[in-house]
Formats: structure tokens, C-alpha cells, sequence
């Protein structure tokens, strides 16, 4: 039977402002990327997200980002290697604390925004953020996109590498996602969502923004918790998978 994991980016309110349906989506998802206070959260807050999470046995993953509140994760930052790796390390460790008091634990890292997509080609980038999950937990599994050099420095020290795919973003042809600053970049209909992460997920393809079909690693899919009417598509992929057969898990 054909497994996947379903992963949203949660805890990214902020005091009073919050973003997204934390609890609804806990209820669709099987993994959660829980915010660490650099581009969005706050103590409160995330604490609140990692009870609810361990509540309904939703493994929690640390949403590792770019010190970058003010833009949301979302800007390019040149930041020395080092500094990177320290921030990393600082942000795993203070999202492990609050899962724990939980009664949970950080299962795995994913980067966000502006870093996600920055260290699939940002050798020097990416090599920073494998030296600080292994340094704190070498058996830490991480995500991005397959063929990413992040995923060869990961490797290179040992740790395990999740291929992750998006329900609601656009593919360019070679793989990359097309930039929020771009018209399209974001889907919105349920149903042509669900229908595209059932292509993805049982036959390995993905139609790209120029029209051509291209190969696609899957082990974890990815639907936004901030997106307009993020609940509702998140309940169609869901539905879609369970009734094409293939079985919801976390991949640890």
C-alpha cells in the first residue's frame, strides 16, 4: 500500500493575531511544522500548538527559519555560515523544550520560506543548516525538495533526507516553486489540489507552469495552514488519498 505524510506549518500566530485553524488542521495532518519564533510565533502560542499536537499524536517537526519577523521568513538574508548554524541550533532547542513539556518531542526540521527554498541551491546555505540539525540531533530527519543540495549536505553527515512535495504551489519545469511574487504561485480550488496530489503521490508527476509533466519525489506533502480556505483543501487532499487508497502516516 502506498503510505505519505500530510504536513502543515502551524503556530504561526502571533499574541492576538493568529494565522490559520491550528486545531482544525491538527485534526486533517500527520505532521506538524511547528514555528520556532523567528519568522512567526510566539512562547504562548507555540506551547499552546505542541499540547495539541501531542493530544491527537501528530508528530512535531521544528519550522526552522531566517530571523526575519517583519517579512515573515519570506526575504533573502546573507548571513555568515556560522550565524546560521548557531540560530538553527538555538531554534530546534527552544522549539524541543516546549514540545517536551508537552509530552512530545521534535521529530524532524524543516526549513520555511525564503531559507526552504534558498538552500536548494545555496550550497553554503544549506551546508550550515546540516551542520546545526546534526549537531543537535543527528538522527533528526529534514525536508526539502528532492535533488535539493541541501539534501547532499544532509546526507554527506548522515542525516536522513524526507522528499517533500506541495499540494497548493506551483512547479517550474525544473522542479523549483514559483515565487509567491508571481501570479499563480499559490492554488485555490480543492478539488483541482486534491486531484494534482493524487498524481503526485501515486505516479511520481506534477503538471508544471509551462505545461509539461515532470517527475516528482513524495514522501511528504505539504498544505498550507495559511492559505484562504486552508481547512477545506487540506480535508480534500485528505479525503482524496484515503479513497484512492493510499495510507496516512508520518514518516517517523
Amino acid at each position: 500500500m502506498t503510505s505519505v505524510d500530510l504536513n502543515a506549518d502551524l503556530g504561526e500566530g502571533f499574541g492576538v493575531w493568529e494565522l490559520g485553524d491550528d486545531a482544525a488542521m491538527l485534526d486533517v495532518v500527520t505532521s506538524a511544522n511547528v514555528a520556532c519564533g523567528f519568522h512567526a510565533g510566539n512562547p504562548v502560542g507555540l506551547s499552546r500548538t505542541s499540547r495539541a499536537a501531542a493530544e491527537r499524536g501528530v508528530r512535531i517537526g521544528a519550522q526552522v527559519s531566517y530571523l526575519d519577523l517583519a517579512g515573515f521568513g519570506r526575504r533573502f538574508i546573507d548571513i555568515a555560515p556560522a550565524e546560521l548554524t548557531a540560530e538553527v541550533i538555538y531554534q530546534i532547542g527552544a522549539l524541543q523544550a516546549l514540545a517536551r513539556a508537552a509530552g512530545s518531542d521534535v521529530a524532524y526540521v524543516k526549513p520555511h520560506g525564503a531559507l526552504y527554498n534558498t538552500i536548494v541551491t545555496h550550497r553554503e546555505q544549506a551546508r550550515a543548516v546540516a551542520e546545526a540539525v546534526h549537531a543537535v540531533d543527528p538522527g533528526l530527519p529534514v525536508l526539502n525538495l528532492a535533488g535539493s543540495v541541501f539534501f547532499e549536505e544532509a546526507e554527506r553527515l548522515g542525516l536522513r533526507t524526507v522528499a517533500e512535495a506541495f499540494a497548493d504551489r506551483a512547479y517550474r519545469p525544473d522542479g523549483t516553486l514559483v515565487s509567491r511574487r508571481e501570479e499563480g504561485a499559490v492554488l485555490h480550488d480543492p478539488e483541482q489540489i486534491a486531484e494534482r496530489v493524487s498524481r503526485m503521490v501515486q505516479y511520481g508527476q506534477v503538471l508544471a507552469v509551462d505545461g509539461s509533466m515532470i517527475d516528482i519525489r513524495v514522501e511528504s506533502v505539504c498544505v498550507h495552514g495559511d492559505s484562504p480556505g486552508a481547512v477545506q483543501i487540506a480535508n480534500a487532499v485528505r479525503e482524496r488519498l484515503l479513497r484512492d487508497g493510499v495510507d496516512l502516516a508520518a514518516f517517523v
